[in-house]
């Protein structure tokens, strides 16, 4: 099997649609390389698209780290953090390639780098429930006020913006809520690039993170927080469609 090439400065995001995945000779391969927690958790889902969901999630992650090593996709050996972010834990020897994970109803995507934090989020723009009218409780004052300067028809927009981005900061700094969504600030000025600043008592460096956000097929946002070291300049972000096991990893 030839292995894909992840340099030092680059971050590549795989993403599925979860419903592509209609063949049952697909679903048994993602099953068979399940480890038996992994089983257990995904018989917990109620329903049949979250068992589903799931599957692919678990799939696209051992396929996607395989891509770059040569570990099978079922040898991954996988941890949780004391807040719960899922990280490489064997087996011996394996690179030290860290990842992220989102998934929303129709996309399952995976950020993978090498030696560096990242932070993935992915939402569905057309679900239903609230998003302007909760954004006083999750976001900043400063991103609140911004957020209702905008005409109507553009809030709903910056709403997934922000939702998306402070997501995928705290993922990054893989301590999920026990971080208050309202100690840090994103500044989205129209071409510039995005900018986050923080209260003093999370004492992180702005310099320290790149964002990028996108949208896929108009309907959904996605965003990453990237860790930069100290001097370096700007990470190069990838994406690739793909369909585990047909598309990644790469076959001989």
């Amino acid at each position: 099997m030839s292995l894909l090439s992840l340099p030092p400065g680059a971050a590549h995001l795989w993403y599925v649609d979860p419903d592509a995945v209609d063949d049952w000779y697909l679903r048994a391969a993602y099953h068979s390389v399940m480890s038996p927690e992994e089983a257990r958790q995904q018989a917990r889902f109620r329903f049949l698209e979250g068992r589903h969901e799931y599957l692919v999630t678990r799939a696209l992650v051992r396929a996607v780290l395989s891509a770059y090593s040569p570990v099978l996709p079922r040898d991954w050996v996988f941890v949780r953090n004391g807040h719960g972010r899922p990280e490489v834990a064997g087996p011996k020897g394996a690179p030290r390639l860290r990842f992220n994970l989102s998934n929303t109803r129709g996309l399952v995507a995976c950020l993978v780098a090498q030696g560096r934090e990242v932070g993935l989020d992915v939402e569905d723009t057309h679900r239903r429930g609230e998003t302007v009218s909760i954004a006083d409780r999750f976001f900043s004052p400063f991103e609140s006020a911004s957020l209702r300067r905008l005409p109507a028809h553009r809030q709903r927009d910056r709403f997934f913006d922000y939702w998306t981005l402070k997501e995928a900061y705290i993922k990054a700094r893989g301590m999920g809520l026990a971080i208050p969504l309202d100690h840090f600030s994103y500044h989205l000025d129209e071409g510039g690039p995005i900018r986050i600043s923080f209260e003093p008592e999370l004492r992180d460096d702005p310099s320290r993170w790149q964002f990028s956000l996108t949208s896929l097929g108009g309907r959904h946002r996605v965003a990453t927080a990237i860790e930069r070291r100290p001097g370096e300049g700007t990470i190069a972000v990838e994406m690739f469609r793909c369909l585990p096991f047909e598309d990644v990893p790469p076959k001989a």
